[in-house]
């Protein structure tokens, strides 16, 4: 039995299909009753239960072979940092209570790094905590996600013009979450790794991306870098919280100045199957 959280997401949905298809048994923790339904038709079980609740998290985790977790997008909170720490401190006492054997977390680019990195930083502090906890683990520090340029698409159609955060000619270590559920799902069944690095086939740069993008909507694209004074702004406008917009601005400041990187240790090196062609491909179709 393995337990999957964010399944209502990109990476758990892939890590629990995944799994199912390879005939292990499932139970996918949600935080609606209603949001399992779709898995307990698939032969899951389902758990329900806040990935901040301990001991509802250890109750999801009793007898299980391992766990996948995740650090929540928190794009309304004024305290971004606090508020994943507390998500982070849930699930790894859950998992020494539950004596799980194998914790596999969600990490990221530069999560080896204890400060300049905007939002990453609580990945660096989750790692420290679980590092330092006892439980077997694995952190899968993924790249830049492919979907975080669906925000583009509309800019692209409709004025020509792929918008960026990162210069336009840094290459940037980038990967689906169809590849990052793959490699968390497999990592649950090899056992604990410790840190794994996935990135994509290629590194990419905004070039690139627009370069891809446009081939997929049949037309050219020009880059467009926005002003780091801009980005607040154009986050907050965008829905999220003046804090969350600030640390979103903090990680590009780091990774347009070379900080966001991985660590670099090529044991660690994975390298996922899905091209930025294939995605944007199927995120048109």
């Amino acid at each position: 039995m393995y337990v999957v959280a964010g399944v209502s997401g990109n990476t758990g949905s892939v890590v629990a299909r995944t799994l199912l298809e390879r005939g292990e048994k499932v139970r996918v923790v949600v935080r609606d009753a209603a949001k399992g339904a779709p898995w307990a038709a698939r032969g899951a079980e389902v758990a329900v239960a806040e990935l901040s609740d301990a001991a509802a998290l250890e109750r999801a985790f009793a007898g299980a072979r391992g766990a996948y977790v995740l650090l929540p997008p928190m794009h309304a909170s004024s305290s971004v940092l606090a508020d994943e720490a507390r998500v982070a401190d849930a699930f790894i006492a859950a998992a020494k209570a539950a004596a799980l054997p194998h914790l596999v977390m969600l990490s990221s680019l530069g999560a080896h790094l204890a400060s300049g990195t905007g939002m990453v930083v609580s990945c660096h502090d989750a790692e420290a905590k679980l590092a330092a906890s006892g439980v077997p683990y694995t952190a899968v520090r993924a790249g830049s996600f492919y979907e975080n340029t669906a925000g583009a698409i509309g800019a692209a159609r409709g004025a020509g013009v792929y918008p960026t955060f990162a210069r336009k000619d840094l290459a940037v270590p980038s990967v689906s979450s169809k590849d990052i559920g793959r490699v968390a799902a497999l990592a649950l069944l090899e056992g604990p790794r410790g840190i794994i690095e996935l990135s994509g086939p290629r590194d990419l740069t905004a070039t690139d991306l627009a370069q891809a993008l446009g081939a997929a909507l049949g037309k050219e694209l020009t880059v467009s870098e926005v002003p780091d004074a801009a980005i607040v702004g154009m986050m907050t406008g965008h829905g999220l919280s003046e804090d969350m917009a600030t640390l979103f601005r903090d990680l590009y400041r780091g990774v347009n100045a070379g900080i966001v990187r991985f660590e670099g240790a090529p044991a660690h090196a994975v390298r996922g199957t899905v091209t930025i062609e294939d995605h944007f491909r199927a995120a048109l179709a």
